[in-house]
């Protein structure tokens, strides 16, 4: 079966103002979207046809002469996941189990904060942010391009796409206001928590 773009999870106006409709329209309708449509093209009648996402990222990543199936397919697998770690009147500090684990790692929302941000606005180009369970504990940690955790044997809580399209449209060049209203205003917590509860099965 063909993959397909997956639906937002919120109306495209739920995130204003600090991620506007006019940014979902042409990150999630165009970017996205073109992600989905040149990995279908790239795995039409191969074996990678009928494999999961997630399995043709593992196969494809480190293989150059599968690179842009594994772009393609990260891709696709990395945005669905930032759309659904991002509510409406979301952000702030967490609770309960994600708290106690952030607090674990790094002894304060505060310092997670830092240091999050900090990934996000040093990684150079284009990649995202990430919140991860690394051997057990969470950590941050940045990619490259499409590079995701899964790809390096981690399991991802959270990401923030700080490629340019992510926030041009409403922030220009102030990637560090972005992943501040990112972190302040939009974090879904509850999908944080619900993927930490699967990493600790």
């Amino acid at each position: 079966m063909p993959f397909e773009l997956p639906a937002l999870p919120y109306d495209k106006t739920a995130l204003q103002p600090y991620i506007s409709a006019n940014t979902l329209d042409f990150h999630h309708g165009k970017h996205h979207n073109t992600y989905v449509t040149t990995l279908n093209s790239l795995v039409k009648d191969t074996p990678l046809a009928d494999k999961s996402l997630e399995d043709i990222i593992k196969d494809s990543f480190g293989d150059a002469g599968r690179a842009a199936i594994f772009n393609n397919s990260a891709q696709v697998w990395n945005h669905t996941f930032f759309w659904n770690g991002m509510k409406g009147g979301g952000g702030g500090a967490p609770s309960g189990e994600v708290a106690a684990a952030i607090e674990g790692a790094f002894g304060s929302y505060e310092k997670f904060k830092d240091e999050f941000k900090s990934a996000c606005v040093t990684q150079f180009g284009s990649g995202w942010g990430w919140l991860v369970v690394d051997n057990g504990k969470v950590a941050v940690m940045k990619t490259p391009n499409a590079e995701n955790p899964m790809a390096h044997g981690k399991t991802a809580l959270l990401t923030c796409d700080v490629w340019e399209h992510a926030y041009y449209l409403d922030y220009q060049n102030r990637r560090p206001d972005f992943v501040q209203a990112f972190l302040d205003q939009l974090v879904n917590w509850d999908f944080v928590a619900s993927n930490l509860a699967t990493a600790k099965r």
